[in-house]
């Protein structure tokens, strides 16, 4: 097994059982990570959710529809532009999909063995 170099930087909860085959994944894989950031602890500011949106190809692949508040705070009645999903992003960690992976200027959102593998190629 080949060390990538590069590495990845993940964006995650430790106690996220998605988060936690993502990173076993990664290490299966040779891939170096570089840091971890836990999005409860360090939450992310507007800059940065908008940073990773952009990674990822936009706010909707970024924005989570299944945390327990989506429904809760009735959003999935409204029509929610990109501006709406960046604050609540910002807002509320439990908005964003995890884990995250970023690699240089990409990024995928959620854990996808096939969208990570071509993420770290």
């Amino acid at each position: 097994m080949s060390e990538h170099t590069g590495g990845v930087d993940v964006y995650w909860l430790p106690h996220c059982t998605t988060c936690q085959k993502a990173v076993q994944h990664l290490h299966e894989r040779g891939v170096r990570i570089g840091s971890f950031r836990d999005l409860k602890a360090q939450p992310l500011q507007r800059a940065e959710v908008e940073d990773l949106a952009r990674k990822v190809g936009g706010a909707e692949k970024l924005f989570s529809k299944r945390a327990m508040k989506y429904r809760k705070l009735g959003l999935h009645e409204q029509t929610l532009t990109d501006d709406d999903l960046l604050h609540l992003m910002a807002e509320e960690y439990t908005f964003v999909t995890r884990p995250v992976i970023v690699r240089g200027n990409r990024a995928t959102a959620g854990f996808s063995a096939k969208r990570v593998d071509e993420l770290v190629g």
